[in-house]
């Protein structure tokens, strides 16, 4: 189950459904099924039980979503009011998605290690190829003056391109000890770039040279007397007009909410947020309030005094809770943890596997000589038994 949102505009996805949803306007929300779009453009036929939603990107102003599937397809929503543009096919299953500042393209990161541009205003024209890493991309994001693209992979790599000249590399933001999962810039200081990272870091980065400004260890935060365990992070949200951050982590049913001190050019941990059930996905709307999906609920956090706490009984809140409701078979069933425990690369100790081996050849070595040396000798013994007989 997944979460975004946008001004009044809210995405929710379950399954291979799609709600959207202008909390704004009265009337029935905008509901889509993947699932019936399974005729693709090489004109084979889709998998229909595969249909759920992977990632999902608003474009700056909200005008558009783009969404991609498991069954490799890309969809263009129009969001005023809510519309299906166009369906088109990747060549390979997306792991992220971004839309330039100009709203002019989708930018769609595959599990080979691509990037492919998308045009929305030729909403059914097919992808170009745009960069490419030797691993796996899990994460892309576009500068808010669509100068740079950046790019991270399972290889613990940023990259900053060139937008229109994807060959230029700009920099490397190197320091990560595992796979980059996400990647947020703050549209208030576009020259700064937060990441998250399966080695349980959030970093603070000048991109455009490459330069690390701060590193956050997460397990730090956790609570005296528990263990500390590495979690990675899957969700990383930023808080539109203000300098919150809030994070996700896998396996960890709470979030992260940290502050970005512009002075000191660090990121402070202001509150640590621990949800009923489990958090599932989570985002900030435009007006400072901070969305969470917990278990199958959404529910909403707004800044009072200092700490986020929850707000039952705002309207908005409500709204959302009727739609889930009116729309229950839609998301039964669909609220599950993000997981990125695939993504560690194993690190194998072969040295004890070695050792055995090797003992195993010399006791194969000795038995043979010892096999030999008694055969030997009863040959020997026949021999003499011969001679004496004659």
């Amino acid at each position: 189950m997944a979460l975004g949102c946008c001004g009044s505009l809210v995405f929710l996805a379950g399954g291979s459904r799609i709600l959207g949803l202008n909390l704004g306007e009265s009337g029935e929300p905008f509901v889509y099924d993947c699932s019936t779009q399974t005729e693709r453009q090489d004109g084979s036929s889709g998998d229909k039980e595969s249909n759920g939603v992977v990632a999902f990107a608003f474009s700056p102003s909200g005008t558009y979503v783009a969404v991609t599937v498991d069954n490799k397809q890309l969809l263009l929503f129009r969001t005023r009011p809510w519309e299906c543009v166009s369906v088109r096919s990747a060549l390979r299953r997306s792991t992220s998605l971004a839309i330039t500042g100009t709203e002019d393209q989708i930018l769609l990161a595959d599990k080979s290690g691509d990037v492919y541009s998308f045009s929305i205003s030729e909403p059914h024209s097919p992808g170009q190829l745009q960069l490419g890493h030797l691993s796996m991309l899990l994460a892309v994001a576009v500068s808010p003056d669509s100068r740079h693209v950046i790019t991270a992979d399972r290889d613990e790599k940023i990259r900053v391109s060139l937008l229109e000249q994807p060959y230029v590399i700009e920099a490397f933001c190197l320091g990560h000890r595992e796979f980059v999962s996400e990647l947020s810039i703050p549209p208030n200081h576009p020259q700064l770039l937060v990441s998250g990272s399966g080695d349980g870091t959030v970093r603070l980065w000048e991109y455009e040279n490459g330069t690390q400004l701060h590193c956050l260890e997460l397990s730090e935060l956790q609570p005296s007397g528990c263990q500390k365990a590495r979690r990675a992070v899957v969700r990383l949200a930023h808080c539109r007009g203000a300098n919150f951050f809030a994070v996700l982590c896998d396996t960890f049913s709470s979030v992260y909410v940290l502050e970005l001190d512009v002075e000191s050019l660090r990121l402070v941990h202001r509150q640590t947020i621990t949800v009923k059930q489990r958090a599932c996905d989570m985002s900030f709307d435009d007006s400072g309030g901070l969305w969470i999906l917990d278990g199958e609920v959404a529910v909403l956090y707004q800044l009072q005094e200092g700490l986020w706490q929850e707000i039952p009984d705002h309207p908005d809140q409500m709204r959302i809770k009727e739609v889930i409701r009116a729309n229950w078979p839609v998301f039964q069933g669909s609220a599950t943890e993000i997981s990125c425990s695939n993504l560690y690369k194993m690190s194998i100790d072969n040295m004890a596997e070695y050792q055995l081996k090797k003992q195993q050849r010399i006791h194969q070595r000795r038995s043979k000589k010892k096999l030999e040396t008694l055969e030997l000798r009863a040959d020997s013994k026949r021999l003499r038994k011969g001679e004496a007989a004659v």
